[in-house]
């Protein structure tokens, strides 16, 4: 240990020019992978949605991984474990429990009875108008939540590379960010959107493998000698390798911690970009091997996570990541920078990058099929809208969509990125959640029932986050200490809103009548084990 140098209070980040010319390049390759793309993408739905669900298992379960593995998880996830040690590793655990969840209970029966959207499977056996109309605005406001983090994270990191803190220089890099996302959406849908995707995670893995091999030879050893390293750099010792550094001081906290797993448990399972990936494969069998292929991507990454936050506190410090202009999702880019140099750095960000672009643009796929798909055509124009008339309605939401990630991300740039994704995840679990699992495995589930549990689940996610710590009255809250307005005295609702939405969809289905749908509801029960029909309604 003795023989170790750890990093100074300013570590070079390199030539901002150098920085910019890497992302460039980054940018106008992909760009090209998604013009491509676009020359055998027609105007039809099935195409700008699901990109003709034409891709292999391994394609999908590439794009499902690099749909996955967001800013939060490179960024928000690496920098909370090099600050708080074990209680940061619980997102590693969470977001990777999340996927089993998610796969085993709901993925590949939702992609057996839907066909863009998941209100395709919420209202398959229930009133189409008011369930559409539920499943599209609790997707809009969980989309635009997800985004609002994508974006934090973006300004954050080019404020690093470029050595700027002033706020008016980061909010024009979001809004930078937003435009690169309309126009990837626009050009590709989400076949452009899926081989970008592809991409940005074989990338985003390559890259931490290196990193965490260059950790590795510099702490001169392997993960004992990482964690030793981290101990004896880390101001609070070896309470960075136990629980409760950050959720451990009082019961409120532990309640707060308990919280958030539930939220990173439960919310994938309920996320629309996630599971929408599902019907870009031709059959059910696909959509298996794209699972298998998305775990292994997956665990390897998160594993990997552990390796960099604990190298991050080991070679760059605590004290020097929460100095650095994007505080505390700026710890893989230093560390990056302590092991590889400026160049690696640029590089490593322009991934960083790319993985912002590629969840934001799938994002905002999902957003405007949901709109377009679920309110413009089975809503509003009560199923006779053609193709054509969808997608430019997608492609108008894209654009609505995007200004109003750019103004929201603005206002939540200096937040972890992990925190804000946490709570997306939450409002999905309790949303979105309860309804897809009666949905799919209650027969005496009805259309009350799902209004009940979408609404009252997002109402009370929503309601206890405003009025919670994480807007107002603390310190690293979004408004700060001096606006304080929060009664609700936990940072994540998930504890409270998730039994919310499952008693509500229960008390909703006993007090409300029952639909007269049993055909469709033995239809959909057949279809969700079995797959029977799905190929054809894909293909249609």
């Amino acid at each position: 240990m003795s023989t170790l140098t750890f990093a100074q209070d300013t570590i070079d980040t390199g030539n901002p020019l150098l920085n910019i010319g890497v992302f460039v390049l980054f940018i106008i390759g992909t760009l090209t992978v998604v013009i491509r793309a676009t020359r055998k993408t027609s105007q039809k739905g099935s195409d700008f949605y699901t990109g003709g669900a034409s891709f292999s298992g391994w394609q999908n379960g590439l794009a499902i991984a690099g749909d996955y593995l967001s800013a939060a998880a490179f960024l928000g996830v690496t920098g909370a474990i090099a600050l708080y040690g074990y209680d940061g590793f619980l997102y590693s655990v969470g977001f990777l429990i999340a996927l089993l969840v998610a796969l085993v209970l709901v993925a590949e029966p939702l992609r057996n009875t839907g066909r863009f959207t998941m209100a395709d499977v919420l209202s398959f056996r229930l009133k189409q108008k008011p369930v559409r109309t539920a499943a599209a605005i609790s997707t809009l406001s969980i989309s635009l939540f997800y985004l609002i983090a994508q974006m934090a994270g973006a300004g954050g990191l080019v404020a690093l590379l470029l050595g700027i803190s002033g706020k008016t220089a980061q909010a024009a890099v979001v809004a930078v960010v937003g435009i690169l996302m309309i126009v990837y959406v626009l050009l590709g849908g989400m076949k452009g959107t899926t081989y970008v995707q592809m991409i940005k995670a074989v990338l985003l893995v390559s890259g931490s493998l290196v990193i965490a091999g260059l950790t590795f030879y510099y702490v001169g050893g392997g993960f004992n000698a990482t964690l030793e390293a981290a101990v004896a750099n880390h101001p609070k010792g070896e309470s960075v390798l136990g629980p409760g550094l950050k959720y451990g001081a009082s019961n409120l906290t532990k309640m707060d911690f308990v919280s958030l797993g539930l939220a990173l448990v439960f919310g994938t399972a309920g996320l629309p970009h996630v599971l929408m990936r599902f019907y870009t494969v031709p059959t059910a069998r696909e959509a298996r091997r794209s699972v298998t292929w998305t775990i292994g991507i997956v665990a390897l990454f998160f594993l990997l996570t552990v390796v960099m936050g604990y190298g991050a506190a080991a070679l760059v410090g605590p004290e020097t990541i929460k100095a650095a202009p994007g505080g505390v999702n700026s710890a893989v880019l230093l560390l990056s920078a302590e092991v590889g140099g400026p160049i690696f750095m640029a590089v490593i960000s322009a991934i960083a990058f790319a993985t912002i672009l590629a969840v934001v643009a799938g994002l905002a796929i999902t957003a405007s099929a949901s709109v377009a798909h679920d309110l413009y055509n089975s809503v509003f124009r009560n199923g006779q809208a053609t193709e054509e008339e969808q997608v430019r309605v997608s492609r108008i939401t894209v654009v609505v969509i995007g200004v109003l990630a750019i103004v929201l991300g603005i206002g939540a740039m200096g937040q972890n990125i992990a925190f804000l994704v946490a709570l997306a995840f939450g409002i999905a679990a309790s949303a979105n959640l309860p309804t897809i699992i009666y949905s799919l495995y209650w027969k005496r589930f009805n259309t009350t029932g799902a209004l009940f549990s979408i609404y009252g689940g997002l109402i009370t996610s929503i309601v206890l986050i405003v009025f919670s710590p994480a807007v107002s009255g603390a310190e690293t809250s979004m408004l700060g200490a001096d606006i304080n307005f929060a009664w609700f005295p936990l940072t994540n609702p998930s504890i409270i809103s998730i039994p919310a939405g499952f008693l509500l969809g229960i008390i909703g289905s006993l007090i409300g009548p029952a639909d007269e749908f049993k055909a469709k509801t033995a239809e959909m029960e057949v279809r969700s084990l079995t797959g029977v029909g799905v190929e054809k309604a894909v293909q249609h």
